[in-house]
């Protein structure tokens, strides 16, 4: 099994060939190509190799399926005995990238 672990917006994923990874959101049409190319790890069954902080010439290429919302966040904040409640939510924005190959040169 082949797999990258990539870094993206400060957070780390797991990329596995066919696989689909859902990333911070960024403006990017249904269908374009991107190339993720912060890889700090490749693995291929027996063969790793570790970057020092990235994998030289490797770079995950994947395409965009969509745009979508995760789950909402319900925030509560209130002060007893003085009239005071404050209910807002939030739904964080997430762009699906489906990975179609890891490309170390």
């Amino acid at each position: 099994m082949k797999y990258a672990i990539i870094e993206d917006g400060g957070k780390q994923f797991k990329a596995i060939e066919g696989e689909t990874i859902e990333v911070d959101h960024f403006p990017s049409e249904v269908g374009e190509a991107v190339d993720l190319e912060r890889v700090l790890l490749v693995a291929d069954d027996d063969k790793v190799s570790i970057g020092c902080p990235l994998v030289a010439g490797a770079k995950v290429k994947a395409s965009v399926l969509g745009q979508v919302k995760g789950p909402k966040v319900v925030v509560f904040r209130y002060k007893p005995k003085k009239r005071i409640r404050v209910k807002t939510g939030h739904r964080q924005k997430y762009t699906q990238l489906k990975i179609e190959k890891i490309v170390v040169e």
